[in-house]
């Protein structure tokens, strides 16, 4: 069976709040995280919601995002970060561009691959970055 971020078009594992997320299927049947249309929607709400974490939440380095996006309540938010450190090839200490498609990519495909255990489609990640210019 795939993984449940990969079943519900929600490769991050976004938990279901009430944003209204572009993309979401009508019915939600899955009651803690939300279910996409397709990857590309959930990788566009994946990127957009680091964006948020540096435009409204002040996260800065790569520490700061992954803390945040896996708190220690619920992760093992050490490996977790080691895991997306190692996939990118970059320290703890690293700023992101939030801005930049590259950098944003790579980062939605190396939390993903940590949220499901597999990798990611790199088409579907840079689909749900060319749907955030569509705005």
């Amino acid at each position: 069976m795939k993984p449940r971020g990969i079943r519900n078009n929600n490769p991050g594992n976004i938990r279901r709040s009430k944003d209204k997320w572009q993309g979401l299927r009508e019915e939600q049947t899955d009651p803690e995280f939300f279910q996409f249309v397709s990857p590309a929607y959930g990788y566009r709400a994946l990127i957009r919601t680091l964006q948020n974490y540096r435009r409204l939440r002040g996260c800065v380095t790569l520490k700061d995002f992954i803390t945040r996006w896996a708190p220690p309540v619920e992760n093992d938010t050490a490996a977790y970060l080691r895991a997306v450190c190692q996939d990118m090839q970059v320290p703890d200490s690293w700023v992101p561009d939030v801005d930049d498609r590259e950098t944003m990519c790579g980062l939605a495909a190396a939390i993903s691959r940590h949220e499901n255990g597999v990798y990611a489609l790199m088409s579907d990640v840079e689909s749900g970055w060319e749907l955030l210019n569509e705005e």
